[in-house]
């Protein structure tokens, strides 16, 4: 009885593991090669998949999905006989298992060595600085090649990328000494063209303040100009408009005078020959009688106040002849006195200088400096 049970329980096992070898069950992505008695039979997909025990065999697992492969640095040589390593990165995906399996032995060991030697192929035909900037170049001709070469395998090359290109250490050092100049000089540049800009705005901007400026002192001149002329033309209106006569000219003329003599380092005065004239007609404008206009014969005739102030006018313009005549008795030069209230003036007389005979103390006595009426008459209330 115990080699029976013995027995059936040895058959239940094998039962159980030929049952667990005919099923296999495969992940998605995924794929497994079967041999049927040493020839290829069948691949197997993703999901349950049933097999004959101890006839069929299956192999492991083929991933199906893109792969990522780092390969080491490969000195490449260029053009220049510049020795680089390059390192580089693959993206591949199995698109027949069956050819991945049987038609090559080791795949991935196959797609490095290919990548290695036509990267020396292509960088080969490039110097150092095509290399550098060649790239995109480099991974289209890279791929292309594989592409070609590895679809007999059942591989499919999606992208190669160049990771990192490094040159010898001397040529990064020059390289770097290179870097530097150049960026020496562009700041050169940048500089000089900085401080050009700034002369020419700063050149731009004194040259619109001096035209600016320039426009605002003609517009203050032409101002200034018009004003002097407007003013000039108002006051010559109304003097034609009120119509003087020459005896108030003179008059005004003669109100001058003391303001010339105000000067304190006024030592030698010169009295021109119109000042006969000026006080000729001022003797002649309270002397004789003014013409009556139609306004005046109109008004009734002049009170005892206006001929009382006319008689202290001639009296004030006979003392200021006489003290203009006495001023002059010093080292000063004065015309020929005249009777200022006379008619006997000569029209023009030659300026002569008159010395002073008698200095005051030696000679005639000195005579006591009075106000005259204009003065006194001024000062009154």
């Amino acid at each position: 009885m115990d080699a029976l049970l013995i027995a059936g329980l040895l058959i239940a096992l094998l039962a159980v593991f030929t049952v667990i070898r005919s099923v296999r069950i495969v992940p998605q992505a995924r794929a497994r090669n079967v041999e049927r008695l040493g020839r290829y039979h069948s691949t197997l997909g993703p999901g349950l998949n049933f097999v004959i025990p101890y006839i069929d065999r299956v192999y492991p697992m083929i991933d199906l999905r893109e792969q990522v492969v780092s390969f080491q640095p490969q000195p490449v040589i260029t053009e220049d006989n510049l020795v680089v390593e390059i390192d580089t990165v693959l993206y591949f995906q199995v698109t027949d298992p069956r050819a991945a399996a049987y038609e090559i032995a080791n795949y991935i060991q196959a797609v490095e060595q290919l990548t290695v030697t036509t990267l020396r192929n292509v960088v080969g035909s490039l110097d150092l600085e095509m290399t550098l900037t060649s790239r995109d170049t480099i991974n289209s001709q890279l791929r292309g090649v594989l592409d070609e070469a590895t679809g007999k395998w059942g591989i499919r090359v999606n992208r190669v990328e160049i990771k990192a290109i490094d040159p010898p250490k001397s040529i990064k050092e020059a390289m770097e000494k290179q870097m530097r100049a150049e960026r020496d000089k562009r700041a050169a540049i940048l500089n000089a063209e900085g401080q050009r800009q700034s002369q020419i705005l700063t050149a731009e901007g004194d040259k619109q303040s001096a035209i600016l400026r320039a426009e605002g002192d003609r517009s203050a001149a032409i101002l200034k100009a018009e004003g002097q002329s407007q003013a000039i033309d108002e006051v010559f209106q109304a003097v034609h408009r009120n119509d003087p006569d020459p005896k108030l000219l003179a008059y005004q003329y003669l109100q001058v005078l003391p303001e010339l003599a105000k000067g304190p380092n006024n030592t030698f005065w010169v009295i021109p020959s119109e000042v006969t004239s000026a006080i000729q007609g001022v003797s002649k404008a309270f002397t004789e009688a003014l013409p009556q206009s139609s306004a005046v014969n109109e008004t009734p005739r002049v009170n005892e106040a206006a001929a009382e102030e006319r008689k202290l006018a001639e009296q004030a313009a006979a003392e200021a002849v006489a003290e203009a005549a006495e001023a002059d008795l010093g080292p000063r030069q004065l015309t020929a006195p005249a009777s200022p209230l006379g008619d006997g003036l000569p029209a023009a007389q030659e300026e002569q200088r008159l010395p002073r005979e008698n200095p005051p103390g030696e000679g005639e006595p000195v005579q006591e400096q009075r106000p005259s009426l204009w003065e006194q008459h001024r000062t009154t209330p």
